[in-house]
Order: C-alpha cells, then sequence, then structure tokens
C-alpha cells in the first residue's frame, strides 16, 4: 500500500504544478542569496586572513558558493519540469530524468545539512584560530620592513579602529610585547638603553597602546603611553577612571562578528532544507500523480499521488535487500578473479 496517498483531480494538479514552480523559483533567488553570502563570507575572511593562523575557516563559504551554484541550477531544472507537467508531450521529455533528479536533490540536502553544522562547529576553530592569530599579529607589528608581515600593522591597525577594541584579550597584551621597531626608538637616550637593557630579551616594553585603541568619542585626548602611571597625567587613576581607549579584546570582537555571520547563514540554510523537502515532496506527488491517471488522454480524471509506492517498513526492507545483493554480487566477482591455486 503507498504511503501518505491522495486523491487528485485537474484543479489540484494544476494548484499543486502552479505552486511548485513558484516556490521552486523561490529556491533559485535563495541559492542565489547562499552563494552572494558565501562570496561575501570569503571576503571578509580574506581581508583578516593575517590575523588567522590557518585556512580552515574557508571550508564554510566554499561550501556556501558550491550549494548556491547547485541550488540555482538544481531549481531551475525543477521549475522547468513543473512548467511542463501539463503538457503531456513536454512532460514525456523530463521523465526518465526524474528519479535521478529526485535522488540527486536528497545529496544536495545532505550537502546543505552539512553546510549548516559546519556553520555552527566551526565557531570553536575558529575562535581558536582568531586567538593564535591575534596573538602573532601584536608580535609582528612592528616588522613593517620584513617580507609577508609588511601589512601587518595596518591590518590591525585596521581591525582595531573598525570594531573597537584593543590587544587580543585586552589593551594590557600591548604591554607584553614590543610593538615600536628598533629603527625608530633613540638608542643614545638613557631612557630608552635602560629599558632595553633591563630586559632579558632585550625588548623595548612599556605600558602604551597603538593610536588605534584610542576611543575618539572619549572627551579627554587619548592617553595611549604611560597607561599605568598615574603621576605621568593630571587628574588621573587608572584603577578607578574609565579608559579613553578601547577595552574590549579583538578577539572578543571579531569572534562575536563572524559568528553571528555563521549562525545567520546556518539558520538561513536550514531554512532552504525545510523548503527544498518540501519540494521534492510536491514534486514527488505531481509525478505520481500524473503516472496515475486513468486515462491519459483525458485531463479531467482523477488520479492518485503518494510519497512512496510501499510503506516506510517495506520501502526499507527492500532498499536493504538491494544492498545486501550488490555487496554479494561484488563479492562473487572479486571471488571470481582470484587465480586457481
Amino acid at each position: 500500500m503507498p504511503f501518505m496517498p491522495l486523491k487528485f483531480t485537474l484543479q489540484k494538479r494544476v494548484k499543486l504544478a502552479q505552486g511548485l514552480w513558484m516556490l521552486y523559483w523561490l529556491l533559485v533567488i535563495a541559492g542565489i542569496l547562499i552563494f552572494s553570502l558565501g562570496i561575501f563570507f570569503k571576503v571578509e575572511l580574506r581581508k583578516r586572513s593575517e590575523l588567522m593562523n590557518n585556512n580552515e575557516s574557508h571550508a564554510v563559504p566554499n561550501l556556501l558558493i558550491l550549494a548556491g551554484a547547485l541550488a540555482c541550477g538544481l531549481n531551475a531544472f525543477g521549475g522547468k519540469v513543473c512548467h511542463d507537467s501539463l503538457d503531456p508531450m513536454k512532460f514525456s521529455r523530463w521523465k526518465p530524468m526524474l528519479r535521478p533528479y529526485l535522488l540527486t536533490c536528497c545529496g544536495f540536502n545532505v550537502l546543505l545539512l552539512l553546510t549548516a553544522l559546519l556553520c555552527f562547529l566551526m565557531q570553536v576553530a575558529l575562535y581558536l584560530t582568531l586567538a593564535e592569530g591575534l596573538r602573532f599579529g601584536i608580535k609582528f607589528y612592528k616588522d613593517t620592513d620584513t617580507p609577508g608581515r609588511c601589512f601587518m600593522k595596518r591590518t590591525l591597525d585596521m581591525t582595531q579602529i573598525e570594531f573597537r577594541c584593543c590587544g587580543n584579550n585586552n589593551y594590557r597584551d600591548w604591554f607584553e610585547v614590543q610593538w615600536i621597531s628598533n629603527r625608530y626608538l633613540d638608542m643614545s637616550n638613557d631612557e630608552v638603553k635602560d629599558r632595553v637593557l633591563s630586559n632579558v630579551e632585550g625588548k623595548f616594553l612599556m605600558d602604551s597602546v597603538p593610536f588605534s585603541c584610542c576611543n575618539p568619542g572619549s572627551p579627554r585626548p587619548c592617553i595611549q603611553h604611560h597607561l599605568t602611571n598615574n603621576s605621568a597625567h593630571y587628574d588621573y587613576d587608572h584603577r578607578t577612571e574609565e579608559l579613553n581607549t578601547w577595552t574590549r579584546g579583538c578577539q572578543e570582537a571579531l569572534f562575536s562578528y563572524y559568528s553571528s555571520i555563521m549562525n545567520s547563514v546556518g539558520a538561513f540554510v536550514i531554512i532552504t532544507i525545510i523548503l527544498e523537502s518540501v519540494d521534492m515532496a510536491g514534486l514527488k506527488y505531481l509525478i505520481t500523480a500524473l503516472e496515475t491517471m486513468a486515462e491519459p488522454e483525458n485531463p479531467e480524471c482523477e488520479s492518485e499521488g503518494w510519497l512512496l509506492e510501499k510503506s516506510v517498513k517495506e520501502t526499507l526492507v527492500e532498499q536493504l535487500a538491494k544492498v545486501k545483493s550488490l555487496v554479494k554480487t561484488n563479492q562473487v566477482q572479486e571471488g571470481g578473479d582470484m587465480p586457481e591455486a
């Protein structure tokens, strides 16, 4: 007995075909959006690739681009099938392709599900990547003359300005590295020389941050040097006063930005999967309703459509039997190819 059978008249078949046609073209638009979101996400990752320790995060935008392109092609084909379904001559051309098409759509839904899961699961890897990448970015901030790191300072400065953040976890990360190049240090100055010699690694460390950490909305001129020295500034106490530098770390700011993109894209892909499943079920009903017409020459006659020709249990048993027979056949062929002793 068929699974979930429904009776169809001509009017119902026409309405079903029209509804599916509209839904398929809506999914074409969804595919264009997924493709565009993949391009946008990839560009955003590329813009700050110097601050990321690896390229694993690009798996998500690459899958989005692939899924978006496939969605456009598959749903455009489905829309064409629905458009021609009420014309027996045109529909007969598509009939041999419909079974492979539905199987391809099932595989495509699996790809969409994998993409949605990666949007949520890859956020952990992204968080760790940002932490490591920003740590190295701060370390090599001063190396503007070193090949491969020439634009590190610019990238980090633009990131801190755009995302209103400072350092990796907070502004104190700048206190632990020498972020001013030796070429800009006056080594004849006793204070500079003493600071360098007092450090075990010979680094020029100070309680200062780059200009990009300054909050332009602060009423007080930016205090970017001697942040922990109260006597260096008038009416200043770094323990109680709200600093006029960004206190939020760039790891938190960037992760919040990228995770919001990934969550939004993941939710949109899940909605697309639901709509694709509805379209697949509707197309299956339409195909079976057209195939079971008692009088194909008479479009007014009733027909019956279903999702599965047999019950779910019988279908699963049948498919398992096919898989088992296929495995046995392969084993026999492999055994037959063995040379005789």
